[in-house]
């Protein structure tokens, strides 16, 4: 299985690498921002000596706080953003770490459980190939019905434990997948919202084009928000992983409590979160109102309405004709 913590890291060197391109568009930005500025200033001056009215000064400043804002963009514009906002990135991506390392601890005691009721069960051998290579050797020849049994039991146990897990990884991969695919279109739309950010923010001084910067600071931060709360959904997923791992703890405490090893549940909540990772860019919208972003926001919902027919008719094939056959054996 491919370590996805290392692709989502290199997307984010990838953002950093990229942030001083915006540098390559100062220039331009700064000749439009000018000429943006002569017109605003002399616009309205002209406006006010035909009313014969005072000059308000004032509002002149706005072009030249934002030529200020263009000429330092990576320092002043996301340097500011970014500083405000990675606190709240490194604050969601602790509390993933405190789950991510409760279910690992919860899951370790649970394989220790299920071998113990193997255990008392008689039937070491199944799960572990040191008893049943020891098993195999304490039977002669003459118990050779025992030892075809055993090999039979043993060969259809592994089968069945390699078709749980194969589906398992399955729908692992598509939920890492998914977690992957949010965080590269986040890691886009940011790199480029950042290279042409001076263009933005030089435009938005024209007449009709204000609109221009509050919406480029909307999607933005609504765009970063993505990673924080992918983490907190994947908070959510592990804790409910947690709360169910605890569950069978406690089932297997129980001295007359024997396994049957299978892990639906745990494939019915990866399905949950590969449709739910699809909704993050709608709930980011709901923190922070982006405009423009809604075409986008409908499409990824597409996607993953898609991703969950996708999901529920593998899960339903393979939970019907071969965890049928497989599981009630």
């Amino acid at each position: 299985m491919m370590n996805f913590d290392n692709l989502h890291q290199i997307l984010a060197n990838l953002y950093q690498e990229m942030l001083p391109l915006c540098g390559n568009m100062i220039g331009i930005a700064k000749g439009l921002a000018g000429l943006g500025a002569l017109f605003y200033v002399a616009y309205r001056v002209w406006q006010a000596l035909s009313r014969a009215e005072p000059i308000d000064v004032f509002p002149l400043l706005r072009p030249f706080a934002i030529g200020l804002c263009i000429m330092f963009f990576p320092t002043i514009v996301l340097g500011t953003i970014n500083a405000v906002m990675s606190p709240i990135v490194k604050g969601t991506h602790s509390i993933l770490e405190t789950q991510t390392m409760d279910m690992k601890d919860y899951q370790q005691q649970k394989d220790n459980l299920e071998y113990e009721a193997r255990v008392r069960e008689g039937k070491a051998w199944l799960v572990d190939n040191e008893a049943y290579d020891q098993k195999m050797d304490e039977l002669g020849m003459t118990d050779t019905p025992e030892i075809i049994s055993m090999w039979g039991e043993r060969l259809w146990y592994d089968i069945k434990m390699w078709i749980r897990q194969a589906i398992r990884d399955f729908f692992e991969l598509l939920f890492n997948a998914s977690a992957l695919v949010i965080d590269t279109i986040r890691t886009f739309f940011l790199v480029v919202l950042a290279i042409l950010g001076p263009i933005a923010f030089a435009f938005s001084i024209y007449d009709g084009f204000q609109a221009t910067l509050t919406q480029w600071l909307a999607r933005y931060i609504s765009v970063y928000l993505w990673l924080p709360i992918s983490d907190l959904f994947s908070s959510i997923l592990a804790r409910i992983q947690v709360l169910m791992l605890q569950q069978d703890v406690a089932l297997l405490q129980d001295p007359n409590y024997i396994p049957d090893g299978s892990d639906g549940i745990y494939i019915v909540f990866l399905i949950i979160g590969i449709i739910g990772y699809f909704t993050i860019p709608t709930v980011a919208g709901w923190i922070i109102q982006s405009g423009g972003a809604g075409s986008f926001g409908s499409n990824v919902n597409k996607m993953g309405g898609k991703a969950a027919g996708l999901a529920g008719g593998v899960a339903g094939s393979v939970a019907g004709n071969v965890g049928g056959r497989l599981l009630g054996k």
